[in-house]
């Protein structure tokens, strides 16, 4: 069977992010950059993050620009502390504040355990757990003098159920949703939320790249028999910055795989 990719985002008729400013982690491509346009369709501006490829994170930027949004680009490996904290010290230089921090940088370096080498384990923990301390302990003073704050992190199902060859991102995503309830305990009274969002298996290139067997029978094993959209995941990280009441939840979106 062959999997057609939807990466469009809908156009929003509200614009209820208006004066807001959002950092998307990971923002030149795949997910990331989808939320990047949902957030910046319904009037935030917003601050597409990328490690390696500029000319993505210029892509996308003129892409929001062209449909009347406001974003920019900034380079930071948020795995390192010092670029991730110039990442938002910049972003608070330029727009004043921080009211949106989505963590979704992430890596996969898939490898049975007992082949799976401290490098790789190191690369995958850094990239997609400590990026995510990195990034909010730096915002996080900030938004709690502004008394408002959200704070959405990208999970996994494979943070919840595991997966096969993955126990360095399993490890990475799980410790995200643990980070996320903690911290949601620290700031519920301070006018912050935190949310996590735990996608399935989503229409992504990389997922379509699979053989065709695998992608088939991963399809078969999901109760709505079909990949997520990359805009469903937007949709579910908008949900959560317009919802004031919503913190410290996984909000899961896999069609019915993990319930």
């Amino acid at each position: 069977m062959g999997t057609t990719l939807n990466t469009e985002v809908k156009k929003s008729t509200t614009s209820n992010l208006q004066g807001k400013v959002a950092i998307v982690t990971g923002g030149s491509r795949g997910i990331g950059s989808i939320i990047a346009k949902e957030l910046a369709r319904n009037g935030a501006e917003v601050v597409i993050n990328y490690n390696s490829n500029v000319e993505a994170a210029s892509d996308v930027t003129q892409e929001i620009e062209d449909f009347g949004g406001k974003a920019s680009y900034f380079q930071a490996d948020v795995s390192n502390s010092e670029e991730a904290r110039s990442l938002v010290e910049n972003t608070i230089e330029a727009y004043g504040k921080v009211d949106i921090l989505v963590n979704n940088a992430g890596i996969t370096r898939d490898r049975t355990f007992k082949k799976l080498s401290e490098k790789e384990w190191n690369e995958v923990i850094n990239v997609n757990l400590n990026s995510v301390f990195n990034t909010t302990s730096t915002v996080i003073n900030a938004m709690l003098e502004q008394g408002f704050g959200r704070v959405i992190n990208i999970s996994s199902i494979i943070g919840q159920a595991g997966g096969f060859g993955q126990t360095n991102y399993a490890a990475s995503k799980a410790g995200i949703i643990g980070f996320t309830k903690s911290l949601a305990l620290e700031t519920a009274r301070k006018g912050i939320t935190v949310n996590a969002v735990c996608p399935g298996f989503i229409a992504t290139e990389m997922v379509e790249a699979m053989p065709e067997k695998v992608l088939d029978n991963m399809i078969s094993a999901i109760p709505m028999n079909r990949l997520g959209q990359t805009d469903e995941i937007a949709d579910a990280v908008l949900f959560l910055i317009n919802n004031g009441y919503v913190t410290g939840q996984c909000i899961n979106v896999n069609g019915g795989l993990y319930m």
